[in-house]
């Protein structure tokens, strides 16, 4: 649910659905300080925002990865604490940079207790259209658990896509901002590998598989932060440009 404000409010139930976690992995978390304390509000409840969910969501990765309790601990502890949603969506971002693609096939009850609300046909569309989902076919219905409607659902892409269903974007608008994406990404990791080629010609396998392990992390987080700042500044100018004052 959300506040009159538009802040994300949800009680720690709503929150495990969200993030795909048990209760008692919430508050385990909690009690380990991976997550600040819900804000308490009437009737002495529990309310957690989108920071929380950003943060489940970036434990989630850094667990993909393999790495450890401390080892997580150790990471999060290295982070500003007033971190905003946004910010912890980038970090996830370049985290899952490093993992193998994750495709799990879900069950449509499932997959609404993920989103948090039954999904719309329409959202399941508009999901689809994202590259988020795709229904599964008549093989996938035992693994999702026997019911008539299973999804092979990208995870990494299931919150991001869940967020821009509450976007007034149309399906054509983001179908459209999908194929500009790929495009462009795959030009610029066409036009980086053939910079890199030269560099690992004259290199044995062990170090050019040494050298893309380091270079993919540093990469991705170049290419998110020279994007993020680029948008910024279009969305800026346009931005200005409103209004019959110009301002």
């Amino acid at each position: 649910m959300t506040t009159d404000a538009g802040e994300m409010s949800l009680t720690v139930d709503e929150l495990a659905a969200r993030a795909g976690v048990t209760v008692r992995t919430v508050r385990f978390y909690g009690s380990k300080g991976l997550l600040p304390p819900p804000v308490i509000g009437p009737r002495r409840v529990g309310r957690y925002g989108a920071r929380h969910l950003a943060r489940l969501a970036l434990i989630e990765e850094l667990q993909r990865q393999g790495m450890t309790l401390a080892a997580i601990e150790r990471y999060l502890g290295q982070l500003p604490s007033d971190l905003s949603a946004y910010d912890l969506a980038i970090h996830r971002a370049v985290v899952a940079s490093w993992a193998p693609d994750s495709v799990e096939t879900l069950s449509r009850a499932e997959l609404d207790r993920r989103a948090g609300r039954v999904l719309a046909d329409e959202e399941l569309a508009r999901l689809a259209a994202a590259g988020v989902l795709v229904t599964g076919d008549a093989g996938d219905t035992e693994a999702a658990g026997g019911e008539e409607a299973g999804f092979r659902v990208d995870t990494g892409l299931l919150r991001l896509g869940l967020e821009l269903l509450d976007v007034p974007l149309s399906q054509g608008t983001i179908l459209a901002a999908r194929e500009v994406l790929m495009e462009h990404s795959r030009a610029a990791a066409r036009e980086l590998a053939r910079l890199f080629r030269g560099e690992v010609a004259e290199r044995d396998t062990r170090d050019v598989r040494d050298l893309s392990a380091h270079i993919h992390p540093l990469v991705v987080q170049a290419l998110l932060t020279t994007f993020q700042r680029s948008l910024r500044e279009e969305l800026s100018e346009l931005l200005s440009g409103e209004g019959p004052s110009g301002g």
